[in-house]
């Protein structure tokens, strides 16, 4: 139902008249120091597209890449981040794969239901819907921060918990509330992931700049200029499709451009259901943020 001639998250197989497989795999090298936290990041960062799809991922298998060098207990604590993440989406991991490597690298393969009459596609949005993120943006500029040793420790525990943080509940809640068109921002950064969802559905999207969030020490960073360099390639190669209000500077740019690790999911809310998902995920404890609206045209604007 969904594979290679698709932007979205996950490959689709029809199981039956009403469920469907979604299988995903993800994999990096680490983007923290701890390998607990690198372990529970990458496991979290690979679920993020079943629930992106508005699926409910049950299966999974390790797949890592490990250094001869690197001391059985640290590759131990990598593996038991995982787990414990999966342990708490509800998820098996069942074995894997690991091969020698000179830097690690570590994800998950991923397997999961989703129901056919209700599954989220990047083809789903309609004008009128409205944008809502479910985690804040900075991640890449202030895990590069970190490599260059110029972070501070509060500030790596900020990003470091909204990364391991798992898409389930907003996942679910917007499957509830009847919402068709999802992704989850991560490499590509919000802008790139934004077009993906608004291209393939026809419409454009309309980001007020005021809304959008970012984690405490992102502008700072910015301001360092400690951007990734996948942050520079999204501003390459999508910065064409979109238009700028005056008076946003450039490391408020950039930041939209920001290459994500396990960031949140955007979804296209339909206007009469805004409400409701709104009521759901305070009820429940998740935050979101209203970032903008689906409008009709094409690309992505920017507005203060």
């Amino acid at each position: 139902m969904v594979g290679l001639d698709d932007p979205d998250d996950s490959a689709v197989w029809r199981i039956d008249e009403n469920r469907a497989l979604a299988m995903t795999v993800d994999f990096f090298t680490p983007v923290v120091d701890d390998p607990y936290d690198y372990g529970a990041i990458a496991a979290a960062n690979s679920l993020s597209d079943i629930y992106a799809m508005g699926g409910r991922p049950f299966l999974a298998l390790n797949v890592a890449a490990i250094p001869a060098k690197l001391p059985v207990n640290l590759a131990g604590e990598i593996l038991r981040g995982g787990a414990e993440k999966a342990l708490e989406a509800g998820v098996v991991i069942a074995g894997g794969h690991t091969i020698a490597d000179e830097e690690p690298k570590y994800g998950l393969i991923v397997l999961g239901f989703v129901n056919i009459k209700h599954m989220m596609k990047k083809n789903g949005a309609c004008a009128g819907d409205l944008l809502v993120l479910t985690k804040p943006l900075g991640f890449g500029v202030t895990t590069t921060a970190l490599k260059q040793q110029k972070t501070s420790d509060e500030d790596v525990a900020e990003a470091v918990n909204w990364m391991s943080r798992l898409n389930k509940l907003a996942g679910e809640v917007a499957l509830e509330c009847g919402v068709r068109a999802a992704t989850d921002v991560t490499g590509f950064g919000l802008i790139g992931h934004g077009l993906e969802v608004a291209n393939a559905s026809g419409v454009g999207f309309l980001f007020y700049h005021s809304q959008i969030p970012f984690i405490s020490c992102a502008r700072r960073y910015a301001k360092m200029w400690t951007f990734p360099g996948g942050s520079s390639e999204n501003r390459l190669f999508f910065g064409r499709h979109v238009t700028f209000a005056e008076g946003i500077d450039e490391e408020s740019r950039m930041l939209l451009f920001d290459a994500q690790t396990s960031g949140g999911l955007l979804l296209s809310v339909p206007r009469e259901s805004l409400n409701d998902f709104l009521a759901r995920v305070k009820e429940a404890g998740q935050p979101v943020w209203v970032i903008g609206e689906v409008v009709e045209g094409r690309g992505i604007r920017i507005e203060k």
